[in-house]
């Protein structure tokens, strides 16, 4: 069982030193954009994209964490290049698609990871809560999805869309707003899926259930205990789990799949109800 650190999730060695099933050259000369890649999910997703040989565009809101995720990635000798911007505004997506274009002459797979959410009964979730949330997760990889795949139908050439949602099977209690964006991605990818075929396009999704990483420091210390034993499996997956799901859909294994959703997430989907924000004591269990 891999070991977290005490903020959650890999520490940077674990990240370098993770074992992989993948061949070390898999992506090399392939292009990879990782959106979110400073912290978390990101940062794994880049990493081991970087690891396989990839050439890496990262983005993300946070200039000065950006920068230190660059200089990390930076390790595995590959090419990395960083833009600070909010998938929220559109004219900032399109400068980050002309950039990477430009700079690289290429774009392989677009990995839409960044997004953002909160824990908050649904009666009591303000408007502007709501709509930064949901224009991020839902709006932002939109923007992000439509510019790559309007540059790969105008060059000819095929591509690949990856967006990070969540397990929505079961609803996610005290996230009205995450459900709605993440299931309207999801079904956004099973609609492109099918009208881009034609162009070569494959859209997919990653549903990751409870993942230990650097976003667990946003929730409460005694509401966390929960997080560990919402699925069967009683523990939390790591970043590296949901970084190999990327690689097997981005590879040669996934070459025919598109339009689906995988879903890694300890059988969370088959089983408990995570409520973020603490358990109600109407949903606890009766002595």
């Amino acid at each position: 069982m891999v070991e977290y650190t005490k903020q959650f999730g890999l520490s940077d060695e674990q990240l370098v030193s993770y074992e992989s099933v993948y061949r070390p050259d898999l992506f090399r000369g392939q292009l990879v954009l990782v959106s979110g890649a400073a912290t978390g999910i990101g940062k794994g997703i880049a990493t081991l994209f970087a690891r396989l040989g990839a050439d890496l565009m990262i983005c993300g809101r946070n200039a000065e964490r950006l920068a230190e995720a660059q200089q990390f990635l930076s390790q595995f000798g590959t090419r990395v290049e960083a833009e600070a911007m909010s998938i929220r505004d559109p004219q900032a997506v399109e400068s980050l698609m002309d950039r990477t274009f430009s700079e690289f002459g290429r774009l392989d797979h677009l990995v839409n990871n960044a997004g953002g959410q909160f824990a908050k009964d649904a009666m009591d979730i303000p408007y502007k809560g709501w709509q930064a949330v949901v224009d991020t997760n839902l709006n932002g990889s939109w923007y992000m999805t439509q510019n790559a795949a309007q540059r790969w139908r105008d060059r000819g050439v095929g591509g690949n869309v990856i967006s990070i949602t969540a397990v929505v099977e079961r609803g996610i209690h005290q996230m009205a707003h995450t459900i709605a964006s993440r299931a309207g991605v999801i079904y956004l990818a099973r609609a492109l899926a099918v009208e881009w075929a034609p162009h070569n396009i494959r859209v997919n999704t990653v549903a990751p259930g409870v993942i230990a990483s650097s976003g667990f420091n946003n929730y409460q210390e005694d509401h966390l205990k929960h997080f560990f034993s919402v699925g069967p499996m009683r523990r939390p997956g790591h970043v590296m789990d949901i970084a190999e799901a990327c690689a097997y859909l981005s590879g040669a294994s996934g070459n025919f799949v598109t339009g689906q959703t995988l879903t890694i997430a300890g059988g969370q989907d088959l089983y408990g109800d995570l409520w973020p924000a603490g358990i109600p004591d109407y949903f606890k269990p009766q002595q």
